[in-house]
Order: structure tokens, then sequence, then C-alpha cells
């Protein structure tokens, strides 16, 4: 085996804050159910709720592109149950 060492102390405290990070993540998501629960008893919809903060992630660009295609898509699914209707009478 070669000499080589491994600076236990550096590793423990890079695991340490890991750990301690890891924490604050599960702390910060409860906190985060907390508010979406408050939201649900004040009335609001949690599902869209959470489709704001979605789209507000995205810059305007990519919001509007998506759009498109979602009314694009929609279109074409209407024009194509349209099409089965008249083919049917």
């Amino acid at each position: 085996m070669s000499d080589v060492t491994i600076p236990g102390g550096k590793i423990r405290a890079f695991v340490e804050r890991i750990e301690n990070l890891d924490t604050e993540m599960l702390e910060l998501s409860e906190q985060k159910k907390e508010v979406f629960a408050e939201a649900k008893g004040d009335g609001f919809d949690v599902k869209i709720l959470k489709e704001i903060i979605k789209l507000r992630k995205q810059d305007q660009e990519e919001r509007d592109e998506r759009e498109s295609m979602l009314d694009l898509y929609m279109r074409a699914m209407e024009q194509a149950g349209s099409e089965k209707v008249a083919k049917a009478a």
C-alpha cells in the first residue's frame, strides 16, 4: 500500500456540512408544506399556486412558446374530434 494520507478531518467537515444542508432542506420543505396548507385553508387551489410558481421560474419567451404549443395541440385535438363527428354523421 502506498503512503497516501487521507485528510480525515477535511472529509468529516464536508460530510457534516452536507448533512447540515440536508437537515436545512428538510426544514425548508416542511415550512413550504405549511405555507401550502395555510393557503389551502384560506381557500386557494394549491395546484394552481404550484403552477404559478413553475411559470414564474420560466422566462417570458419560454412561457410564450409553451403556451403556443399547448394552444396548437388543443386546436388539433378539437379539429380531430370534429372530423370524427362529421364522419359518423
